[in-house]
């Protein structure tokens, strides 16, 4: 089996995290993102994976290598320009010779992958498009389906009186390489604007498969965060905590036995928490020194910052390098980009 992840830019709702790491290295407990999606891969039995690649590529390429140490082969598309997710899968169309997965490089899933595309096979679909239900389906792409889970509808971001389920888009999806002619080649499409809408005009077999696994989007810091803390609370069955504490502290990073860290919490590398510091429900990347007394509570501190002694940062999201001040308290909601200094 064949997949293709969606690999797209940072995207500008994480930007306040960090301009050098492209979105899909991300560390979620100190392991980066497209690892876990990647693993998930070749625990499905998918022996080949395309990454589309638009933005700082090298990361990427360095980390994964060509797949051998994760179980299966990689092959990197680039696009010279964005495509589009319909248009991305369609550079990479001389890979794709049988029924493939696609999956959005931003989503993080427990999806039964295999029993998604065996539901693909029975109904003899050229497209399966995995849903997922939501609290609040305005900001996604609504589906409505028949009793027999065939697609009758798609709705890109409804009003609420236009909801009529709560099912949405989940961004993976199983699809038969024949409905690529319907793209043209070099031209940005997407699945859930263009292609998908005229294969139901054309009334192509398109159903869609519904699961309650757990299914969350990084397009946010507080997403972000919300992963982080999920994960260590044992909500996925892609990380087993090992302990009720919650905690994790990457090798070579230093924690005072004053400070005090409440779970969950994740710090990596090379970090420096020195006596009196607090934190909890907050995730720390590498190279962050916290001083004497300062306060850090949900919040995601990304690498390299300095926060002076008695600083306090509440539900706040600092970039790369950012310094703030002894005693300086940021306000609740703050987000600080990288680089810069508040004193």
């Amino acid at each position: 089996m064949k997949a293709v992840i969606l690999v797209g830019g940072l995207g500008t709702r994480l930007r306040p995290l960090t301009i050098k790491t492209p979105k899909a290295m991300v560390p979620v407990l100190n392991k980066p993102f497209l690892e876990y999606v990647i693993r998930r891969l070749s625990r499905h039995n998918v022996t080949k994976t395309i990454l589309t690649l638009n933005y700082l590529p090298r990361p990427i390429e360095d980390h994964f290598g060509d797949g051998g140490n994760f179980g299966l082969e990689l092959i990197y598309v680039m696009e010279e320009t964005a495509l589009g997710t319909a248009g991305a899968v369609k550079n990479s169309q001389q890979y794709l010779d049988e029924t493939f997965l696609v999956l959005n490089g931003d989503i993080f899933t427990d999806l039964d992958l295999t029993a998604m595309m065996d539901f693909h096979r029975r109904k003899k679909s050229k497209a399966t498009i995995a849903l997922t239900p939501v609290d609040d389906p305005t900001s996604y792409g609504l589906i409505e389906t028949d009793a027999q889970s065939r697609v009758t509808r798609f709705l890109e971001k409804p009003t609420w009186d236009q909801v009529t389920t709560n099912m949405i888009n989940a961004g993976t999806y199983v699809l038969e390489p024949e409905i690529l002619s319907y793209t043209p080649a070099e031209t940005v499409s997407s699945f859930e604007r263009q292609l998908f809408p005229m294969l139901l005009e054309r009334d192509e077999p398109m159903y869609a498969y519904p699961s309650p696994c757990y299914w969350i989007d990084i397009g946010t810091p507080e997403k972000y965060l919300r992963l982080n803390n999920d994960l260590l609370s044992g909500q996925s069955n892609q990380y087993h905590p090992k302990s009720d504490n919650r905690i994790i502290v990457a090798g070579g990073s230093e924690v005072h036995p004053g400070a005090q860290i409440a779970g969950p919490a994740v710090i990596g590398s090379g970090c420096k928490i020195m006596e009196r510091a607090v934190i909890e429900a907050s995730v720390i990347w590498n190279g962050v020194e916290i001083g004497p007394g300062a306060v850090v509570s949900e919040s995601i501190i990304a690498d390299n910052c300095q926060l002076g002694a008695g600083s306090i940062s509440r539900k706040a999201v600092l970039g790369d390098g950012v310094s703030i001040a002894a005693g300086y308290k940021l306000e609740p909601g703050s987000r600080i980009q990288p680089g810069n200094s508040v004193c």
